[in-house]
């Protein structure tokens, strides 16, 4: 009886949920639990859609767009989803499925190269102390895989968007702003991943593709805003074919109703 209440709520919540937002959430548990599954039958799918660097062998084109949607554990995939759940619904409400569906996948897309910017540079200063074997072995095994570079994209369009609504830190009973909120969170993520990358630190994770992510929300919130926020031009032909089959089907029923109507007469 428990599990059938948490089972209802949850299929109302989701039901409740604009669209982008409530497939995104679907389609990452349904591959976090896929990956479970065929990690029992020899198949990592981590490795095979996980973000490599560019140049290493186990690179592939698809990577840059399917390891965000890819986690390491439980933990990993609740809180990315968890902030996708608070946050994602009210900016697709404010901006629409289309533009938000490109905003998500753009920031994930931006944190991608981030990310191998950082790896590149990482070669980079190895070439001088290590051989080419031992870096081409490094290469190989470079991966990452998650949406916070996505989420992190989130946050900052709810802090554009939003900028004066409270918000709650854990352990800090002190409301802040939710654009000072984005502007913290950033700074920490900026410093640890400088401490990452001196030795300081080491938490194996990718801080700067999170900043990516933030980085191409915020160029891509400035392009829409320098073009008055028209919706993007790569869907202007879908909206075009829709309204000439609009058009059709009108013309159409037009049609009919005149040959029921002589037909009855």
């Amino acid at each position: 009886m428990f599990y059938s209440l948490i089972c209802i709520n949850f299929a109302v919540v989701m039901r409740n949920l604009p669209i982008v937002t409530r497939y995104l959430l679907i389609v990452n548990f349904t591959v976090f639990f896929l990956a479970g599954i065929l990690q029992r039958y020899g198949i990592d799918l981590n490795h095979w859609c996980g973000l490599h660097y560019v140049s290493a062998s186990s690179f592939h084109w698809w990577q840059p767009l399917t390891y965000m949607f890819l986690h390491a554990n439980f933990s990993h995939i609740f809180f990315n989803m968890f902030a996708v759940l608070m946050f994602a619904p009210v900016i697709e409400q404010e901006w629409g499925a289309r533009r938000f569906l490109i905003y998500y996948l753009v920031c994930g897309l931006g944190a991608a190269v981030i990310q191998e910017v950082v790896w590149s540079l990482m070669i980079a200063d190895m070439s001088t102390h290590y051989s080419a074997e031992a870096i081409a072995q490094y290469a190989y095994m470079m991966n990452t895989i998650g949406a916070s570079g996505a989420v992190f994209g989130i946050l900052f369009a709810f802090g554009w968007l939003f900028p004066d609504i409270p918000m709650f830190i854990l352990f800090i009973p002190i409301p802040i702003r939710a654009r000072t909120f984005v502007i913290i969170y950033a700074l920490i993520e900026l410093f640890a991943g400088l401490g990452g990358v001196m030795g300081i630190t080491a938490d194996n994770v990718a801080h700067f593709a999170h900043l990516g992510g933030l980085l191409f929300g915020w160029l891509l919130v400035l392009y829409w805003r320098h073009i008055n926020w028209r919706e993007p031009r790569i869907f202007d032909w879908w909206d075009k074919l829709k309204a000439r089959r609009q058009e059709r089907l009108d013309s159409s029923d037009d049609h009919y109703k005149d040959f029921h109507y002589h037909k009855r007469v």
